[in-house]
C-alpha cells in the first residue's frame, strides 16, 4: 500500500512538472514570435530609412543629372524592400515625363516611404 501511495506522488509530481513546463515553453513561445516581429519590422524600418537616405541624397540634393552607377544602387536599395506598391510608385518617378510630374511622384513616393515605417 505504501508503494501505492509513493508511486502516485510521483506521479502526480511529474504531471504537475510537465503542466508547468508546457505553460512556460508556451509563454516562451509567444516571446518569441514577439520579438521575431520587432525584428523583422525594425529590418524593414532600416531598409526604408537606407533607402529614403540614399534618395534624399543622390536625388532630391543632387546638383546634375543623377548617374547611371547611382539609379543602379536606387534601384536595387528600392527593390531590397520588397515591397510591390513602393516598387511600383519608384517606377512612376523613374518613368516620369515632366518635372511637375516627376515632383508629385516624388511626393507620392515619400508618402509611402513614411507609411511603411513601423513606429511602436
Amino acid at each position: 500500500m505504501n508503494r501505492t501511495r509513493i508511486l502516485s506522488t510521483v506521479l502526480l509530481i511529474l504531471l504537475a512538472g510537465n503542466v508547468f513546463l508546457g505553460v512556460e515553453y508556451l509563454s516562451v513561445v509567444r516571446q518569441l514570435r514577439q520579438t521575431k516581429t520587432a525584428l523583422d519590422a525594425q529590418k524593414t524600418n532600416d531598409k526604408v530609412l537606407a533607402f529614403t537616405q540614399l534618395f534624399v541624397e543622390k536625388v532630391l540634393n543632387a546638383q546634375t543629372e543623377v548617374d547611371f552607377d547611382t539609379r543602379l544602387k536606387l534601384e536595387n536599395a528600392v527593390r531590397d524592400l520588397g515591397d510591390d506598391a513602393i516598387l511600383a510608385q519608384w517606377s512612376k518617378f523613374v518613368e516620369s515625363k515632366t518635372e511637375d510630374d516627376a515632383q508629385e511622384q516624388v511626393k507620392a513616393l515619400l508618402g509611402m516611404l513614411v507609411d511603411k515605417i513601423k513606429v511602436k
